[in-house]
């Protein structure tokens, strides 16, 4: 089995070269076959540099605005088995890769595999409130993918996706610009396959969202839009605010 890593990247100079020098050392110490795929999302900044500076990572071009269109761009470029998807500003924690491999091998029904986001700058009362947030969240995974099979929860920089369950519901939704990405694509790929969320994959990664838009009305944002996927298929939240500088 195959890994391949995509990492979508729009003006990601300041964080690109910390997550791929984290995802190389992981793979260092792994003896699993792996590809990086770095997708440009029309930056204008040196972020195509940055992953130039890293030769073994694989420089895909997409010109065409929006985090689905950037992580389908990277895999349609990618061939692995299965196939990450890892945010430019977040870095992989110890044993993060071994673990993948460990869900997807032992069992083939496994179609998508996902985890929380822990944010290392934030104080550890905002991560225990944001474990609260995965818990309450995770109750609706069991409901609405085992009972009513109608969706499930997978954290967006932070899942794993079976390539021939991603090639059955036709890949993602390049139509999706930010908001509720991760919602539709699980709400697809559930209909082939198990969708697990694991507390203990974690994946670090930046509070500059929180930092811009503060942390109530982000997760206010993120829930309205979980939910209007599920029951009306698409995002109510169209517009998103770019963040990368801060």
């Amino acid at each position: 089995m195959k890994l391949s890593i995509v990492i979508p990247a729009y003006n990601e100079e300041n964080y690109l070269g910390k997550c791929l020098e984290a995802v190389f050392y992981e793979i260092k110490k792994t003896p699993y076959a792996i590809e990086v795929v770095v997708v440009d999302n029309a930056s204008t900044d040196k972020t195509s540099a940055v992953a130039k500076s890293f030769p073994e990572a694989k420089l895909v071009y997409e010109p065409k605005k929006g985090l689905s269109q950037a992580r389908h761009s990277g895999y349609l470029a990618s061939s692995g088995d299965i196939i990450a998807n890892v945010d430019a500003d977040s870095t992989l924690p110890s044993g993060w890769i071994e673990k993948v491999f460990v869900e997807f091998s032992k069992n083939p029904n496994l179609v998508a595999l996902s985890g929380p986001y822990v944010y290392p700058e934030m104080p550890q009362l905002t991560n225990f409130i944001n474990y609260i947030y995965y818990g309450i969240g995770f109750i609706g995974h069991i409901i609405n993918h085992h009972f009513f099979k109608v969706g499930a929860m997978l954290q967006g920089g932070n899942f794993i996706l079976r390539r021939s369950a991603l090639e059955k519901v036709g890949g993602y939704d390049t139509s999706i610009a930010f908001y509720g990405e991760d919602t539709d694509i699980a709400r697809r790929i559930q209909r082939v396959g198990r969708v697990k969320f694991m507390f203990s994959l974690k994946m670090h990664t930046s509070s500059r969202r929180f930092r811009g838009e503060g942390i109530c009305l982000t997760g206010l944002r993120y829930i309205i839009n979980h939910f209007w996927i599920i029951l009306f298929k698409k995002p109510f939240t169209r517009e998103y605010k770019d963040i990368r500088n801060l």
